[in-house]
């Protein structure tokens, strides 16, 4: 008999990264320590965050937020894809499939709009230095995160209720190591076109309007940078978007590989490779640059330990 909500599949199941048996287990530790240095490296930095008033700024309140997201975006489907390294069977229930496309893409939207607030309050700093209290003040900061929960909450109903929508028969082998529209949408036994226009609309939307926003901003600052007379300063100012900059090139590069492409089997076994980056690399990749390369972290972590050993 078809579930509620017209499918006749209860279950799915993942083929994976890849179906080579003598990869499992060194796939099944390289991702464990890539979520290990995830989980440490995001858990550290809303940490860090969160006790040093020193960091309560504008630049550390969205990176707070990007923090956040990566936790809980790589937490998403890790733990369950380090399962399915060491189980026979990749088997995931229909309910917690959808669950998993919910969370995936409202974290993975989310994130697209906290780094392009990033990109503004970096504009803001470095072209309008005089006017930053005011144009990055805690009401305009507030408001540009909720408004990226807002989209992604908005993107992620769009793409999981159409989802619910489509009715799997027989098929359902997921060519994925996780649930992701495309794989799913190749599984259906009724018409995709409508699942097809929202990817290809809301993806389009939470990638080519933030690029674009980012593209404009470092337009902007790359041109008052060029304008400071002194080599120092110039040092100065790119450092303070050196970060940001590769964290941009890492997701939306990635990201922008496996959504703006029409899908095929050839296709998903590439796009694959690339889902690693924007799931599992990005995330670790992120607490990295803004931990190492930051100053004021390093500071405050120095701060902080300090602050335990005089405790103790």
């Amino acid at each position: 008999m078809a579930t509620e909500n017209g499918s006749f599949v209860t279950k799915f199941i993942l083929v994976g990264l890849t179906d080579n048996s003598d990869l499992q287990l060194p796939l099944f530790f390289l991702f464990l320590a890539m979520y290990i240095i995830t989980v440490l490296g995001n858990s550290g930095l809303l940490t860090l965050i969160g006790l040093n008033s020193h960091l309560q700024t504008p630049m550390y309140f969205f990176l707070f937020n990007l923090s956040f997201i990566d936790l809980c975006y790589s937490s998403v489907f890790t733990p369950k894809m380090l399962i399915n390294f060491i189980s026979k069977k990749n088997i995931i229930s229909y309910q917690g499939c959808m669950a998993q496309l919910y969370f995936f893409c409202f974290f993975a939207i989310s994130e697209c709009y906290v780094l392009t607030s990033m990109a503004y309050d970096r504009y803001v700093a470095i072209c309008n230095p005089l006017l930053y209290n005011i144009a990055m003040s805690p009401k305009v900061c507030s408001n540009l995160v909720f408004g990226s929960y807002l989209m992604a909450f908005s993107g992620a109903m769009a793409h999981t209720g159409c989802m619910l929508r489509l009715t799997f028969c027989d098929a359902n082998t997921i060519n994925h190591y996780f649930c992701d529209v495309i794989p799913l949408l190749q599984l259906s036994c009724t018409s995709t076109h409508v699942n097809e226009l929202v990817v290809f609309i809301v993806s389009g939307i939470n990638i080519i309007v933030p690029s674009f926003t980012i593209f404009n901003s470092y337009g902007f600052i790359l041109c008052s940078i060029l304008q400071i007379n002194s080599t120092e300063g110039r040092f100065k100012a790119f450092s303070t978007c050196s970060s940001h900059i590769i964290a941009v090139l890492l997701f939306f590069g990635s990201f922008s590989f496996m959504y703006l492409q029409p899908s095929s089997a050839g296709f998903m076994n590439e796009g694959k490779i690339s889902s690693v980056f924007y799931t599992n690399v990005v995330p670790m990749m992120n607490a990295l640059i803004y931990s190492l390369r930051n100053k004021d972290v390093k500071l405050a972590l120095r701060k902080t330990r300090r602050s335990r050993n005089f405790l103790s």
